[in-house]
């Protein structure tokens, strides 16, 4: 009996603690409490050992585990690891977990295919957090009637994720067309005066269209957590 009880305040204690100290990472283990969602592993920058390590221990808190900008090699030492994993290699995604059934919806519309990597680092972490997502790609505003072309489906949305680079255009076309919330996303495509970025991100910014939120450029994880977050409200 006395050992049944001890096991019991060992397991609670696993659970209360906040963060788990790797040495070279603090894991968050309370994040999923705070904001819906465990922590989510960004991999650029850390080395494959230190990744594998991160999402070990993450695995053994949550039932959910996302990570971000995974190039091939990483991917495919990821799925030796936890062959349970689901790699999503144009969102760049792995993701171990269930996927639940996805409600409400949000579009993700990019401006050029170039940008469709960052496009689907938004569709895929949308799903990934429960959302129902529908791709609208290729639908810049060189050729506004293929964007015209999918007024209606746009229209059904409760979120809209505007994913464009070169002028960054597309997001004050969309805001200005269509009622929902909107998060662009500036991308680094483009030639030389787009400044990897900076001058989509600039023109979203000062958009006179309102209703636009604007995320950092590239990234396509941060508007499709965002859209989520205003899906489920």
């Amino acid at each position: 009996m006395a050992r049944s009880a001890k096991r019991v305040t060992k397991t609670k204690k696993i659970f209360v603690d906040p963060y788990r100290d790797l040495g070279f990472a603090k894991l968050d283990l309370h994040r999923e409490k705070r904001k819906g969602f465990p922590e989510v592993v960004y991999c650029e920058g850390k080395t494959r050992r230190q990744v594998l390590e991160v999402a070990r221990e993450l695995f053994r808190f949550h039932d959910r585990v996302l990570l971000t900008r995974v190039d091939p090699g990483l991917a495919r030492a990821l799925k030796i690891r936890f062959p349970k994993g689901c790699n999503f290699p144009k969102a760049r995604v792995f993701f171990r977990g269930k996927i639940p059934v996805g409600s409400g919806l949000i579009s993700v519309l990019s401006a050029g295919t170039a940008d469709i990597p960052v496009a689907e680092e938004a569709s895929v972490t949308a799903e990934i957090m429960g959302s129902k997502v529908q791709r609208i790609y290729d639908v810049g505003v060189a050729g506004i009637h293929r964007l015209l072309a999918h007024k209606d489906k746009v229209s059904s949305s409760r979120v809209l994720i505007v994913v464009a680079g070169m002028d960054g255009v597309l997001a004050s076309v969309v805001g200005g067309l269509f009622s929902k919330p909107i998060i662009g996303v500036p991308t680094s495509v483009g030639y030389g005066l787009s400044l990897k970025g900076l001058t989509p991100l600039l023109t979203m910014l000062n958009s006179c269209a309102p209703g636009i939120a604007v995320v950092n450029i590239d990234n396509g994880f941060g508007a499709g957590y965002l859209a989520s977050i205003i899906n489920r409200m």
